[in-house]
């Protein structure tokens, strides 16, 4: 609203990316290229046309290019025949452009401890219009000074500013943003789907930035997911000396993993890479809260009590302390929940997702994992007869 009289510009507002220094803007960004190597307004006109259709999906709030192929430019051409006349070659003509006009690096000196570069160019009220060009001369080969404007002719064109390469193609930098409700899979979903509807032959696009990362880590996310469920059924199994145990523990960590997604959902938070890392660290959480009351129940399982009693005995001495540790863990990622500023976004992904599988896998998990003993603990005496109760018997870990 407030930039909207503002007749003479075009104005888009856009949050800053998630992860500094990945692309200027968060959403996602991509690069369409030119694989035939033809003509640059053809290249424009069907980058027009894949935005076009890309801004007609629910998905895309907004997918747009900065690239103009209409910018007003001058095109110097050099008269070679006159250059050789004169006795001076084209490349010092162009050098001398280069020097007065766009200016270049020249070397280096030492001052006051800090090092500085000197670089060649002519100031700006000597180089703002075409009649400027009357002032800079280069030498002939008799030792005269000639003016520039002698060797080039100047031509008003229009063409782009500048032309960027990817993947050593002709490319076009495209940057745009998911709508409101869709995860920034969705947008990379649709940009798929529209470039293969779109796109002709010929013609391709590669994500870049934090989108090129995303699209190659969304497989190592899942990876690293089951390689830290395995890591933590390897040492719960040396812990129990049995590989059947532990999957009472294992089984009760989906419950929390779903409660993540549940709180995500109802709050509006994407499945991004700081979700993901709020579900590997709640792996760990869970897992001790399920630890101790397995453990507690193997204990009284091993003085004689029924594996049924065994399990209640045990959720019961352990619920106070996971209750306590759970919500003191709750509590404190509020500020991260309800907070804003920079990095809002992801400080939020984070807290919400740890928040709700906290709760949901504590509340929940309390009725499961002893559930879950009994189960497991009934296969592994199937399995190997358990020892003799200890007549003795062990002290309560919790007294």
């Amino acid at each position: 609203m407030l930039t909207s009289k503002v007749k003479d510009a075009k104005i888009i507002i856009f949050t800053p990316p998630m992860v500094p220094g990945f692309s200027i803007s968060g959403g996602f960004e991509l690069k369409l290229e030119d694989k035939t190597g033809g003509d640059i307004k053809q290249f424009e006109q069907n980058s027009r046309q894949f935005l076009g259709a890309l801004n007609q999906r629910p998905e895309i709030q907004y997918a747009m290019t900065s690239f103009n192929s209409n910018f007003p430019q001058y095109q110097v051409d050099v008269n070679p025949a006159r250059c050789k006349q004169s006795g001076i070659t084209v490349s010092s003509v162009l050098s001398a452009l280069q020097g007065y006009v766009g200016g270049f690096y020249a070397s280096d000196f030492n001052r006051f401890g800090k090092q500085y570069r000197v670089m060649v160019q002519a100031e700006p009220n000597f180089r703002g219009n075409p009649q400027d060009m009357d002032n800079i001369f280069v030498m002939t080969s008799n030792g005269e000074m000639a003016p520039i404007t002698e060797f080039i002719t100047l031509k008003r064109v229009f063409g782009p500013e500048n032309i960027t390469r990817f993947n050593l193609y002709t490319s076009i930098a495209v940057n745009g943003a998911p709508n409101f409700g869709y995860s920034s899979g969705d947008a990379i979903k649709a940009v798929k789907e529209v470039a293969a509807q779109t796109l002709p032959i010929g013609y391709g696009y590669e994500f870049s930035g934090l989108t090129r990362e995303e699209t190659y880590s969304g497989a190592q996310s899942i990876m690293i997911f089951i390689l830290s469920v395995i890591f933590v059924f390897f040492l719960l199994a040396a812990q129990y000396e049995s590989f059947v145990l532990p999957f009472s523990i294992i089984f009760s960590l989906p419950i929390g993993i779903s409660g993540a997604y549940i709180f995500a959902k109802i709050m509006g938070v994407e499945n991004n890479i700081y979700l993901q890392i709020s579900l590997i660290m709640l792996i760990g959480l869970l897992a001790k809260n399920a630890i101790l009351i397995v453990e507690f129940a193997l204990q009284r399982r091993h003085r004689g009590m029924s594996i049924v009693q065994a399990a209640i005995e045990g959720a019961t001495a352990r619920l106070r302390p996971i209750l306590m540790t759970s919500f003191a863990f709750i509590f404190g990622l509020i500020p991260l929940v309800i907070g804003g500023g920079v990095g809002a976004k992801g400080n939020r992904s984070i807290g919400v997702g740890s928040v709700g599988g906290m709760f949901i896998g504590t509340m929940i998990g309390i009725l499961v994992i002893p559930t879950m003993f009994v189960i497991f603990q009934t296969i592994q005496e199937k399995i190997k007869k358990p020892e003799s109760p200890e007549v003795s018997g062990l002290d309560d870990m919790e007294e």
